[in-house]
């Protein structure tokens, strides 16, 4: 356990501790400033090496993982890929079994790390059928197999809890700024829950969104609705460790409007993000119109756009009235300064207007 140990230590040194930027913008012809989180700078270019890396951890700390064991999970693509990366380098081979409609870039990008994939059509039951097939093989050889269980893992939500919504209050703070609210497209629910609570331990008035598809409000009917472009976000079900009960209203935002956004994130300020990212900035600024320009609205950036060469994020989307993409103009990104507890010392800023 000692050559895991220090190479979980190695690990967590290039999971976390992402810049938290601001983004400058004007809205319907005024200027606003949107916080988000470069959750794309993780190792495997998503923020589910927090997740992954922690349950990891903790099932190393309990026993339950132990060396040489298969790591099974179901997913949409990134927890997918930060197991396989994970797994590789702590010395555990992988099976994953994801939705065959996932990009061919997902894909690849689990077979790299060695990890075996195995894709599910919706004859098999899509979403719901991965998460099966992953409880049969390891119920098949308990001892053999680890299942995470990232849509039920408590430690799923604690990976924000302790890591991501701690540093987006110190990195505010160092810049003299307290959160308002904070808004993030649920696939598992860990982000924003985790997130959440955090902030409400610091402040009980900030608001929580989790946001989901117009296309498929899986959040507010309960059940898979029709079809969307968000891949990682609306997986079909409301997952166990969801509570909506803790959170705000939930946020709709279009696929297609998010498409758009990705893409201007890209073309005018150099941010390569996926479409969950267009996506949460929407949202946020959705919430920043409810509370106000001045709001301070944080956000993540989910992952890059790497993942998603083969998909719409690449080709040319249609603008339609009832789009908010189009009536935002991205002027400035500015990197807050890292939180002294990250960095050793405060450093000045001079955010975007």
């Amino acid at each position: 356990m000692e050559i895991a140990d220090q190479r979980l230590d190695g690990l967590s040194r290039l999971v976390g501790n992402t810049p938290l930027l601001g983004i400058g913008l004007t809205f319907r012809g005024k200027r606003r400033v949107i916080y988000a989180k470069c959750e794309q700078l993780n190792l495997t270019g998503s923020i589910k090496d927090r997740m992954a890396l922690h349950i990891l951890k903790r099932a190393y700390a309990d026993g339950s993982l132990r060396p040489g064991q298969r790591i099974a999970e179901a997913t949409s693509g990134n927890t997918g890929i930060a197991f396989a990366a994970l797994g590789c380098a702590l010395g555990h081979p992988a099976t994953i079994f994801m939705p065959d409609w996932m990009s061919h870039e997902r894909r690849r990008l689990i077979r790299s790390y060695g990890a075996d994939i195995v894709l599910v059509g919706a004859e098999q039951g899509g979403f719901l059928g991965c998460i099966r097939m992953a409880e049969e093989l390891a119920s098949a050889d308990p001892k053999s197999v680890f299942l995470p269980h990232q849509f039920s893992n408590q430690a799923n939500i604690q990976a924000h809890e302790t890591t991501t919504g701690p540093e987006i209050w110190a990195q505010l703070s160092e810049a003299g700024l307290k959160p308002d609210a904070f808004v993030a497209g649920v696939g598992t629910g860990g982000t924003v829950m985790g997130v959440g609570r955090f902030l409400r331990r610091q402040n009980p008035a900030v608001q929580i969104h989790p946001v989901e598809p117009v296309e498929s409000p899986t959040l507010s009917t309960g059940c898979k609705v029709g079809k969307h472009r968000i891949q990682g976000i609306s997986d079909e079900f409301i997952p166990a460790i969801v509570n909506l009960a803790e959170l705000d209203g939930v946020i709709a935002v279009s696929d297609g409007d998010s498409i758009l956004m990705a893409q201007k994130l890209a073309k005018s300020l150099a941010l390569g993000v996926g479409i969950s990212s267009g996506c949460n900035l929407l949202a946020a600024l959705q919430v920043q119109e409810s509370l106000g320009g001045d709001a301070i609205v944080v956000t993540v950036f989910a992952d890059d756009n790497k993942k998603y060469l083969s998909t719409d994020l690449l080709q040319e989307e249609p603008v339609r009235r009832e789009y908010l993409s189009s009536e935002v103009e991205l002027t400035s990104v500015v990197p807050l300064p890292p939180s002294c507890a990250f960095c050793g010392g405060a450093r000045s800023v001079k955010l975007p207007v």
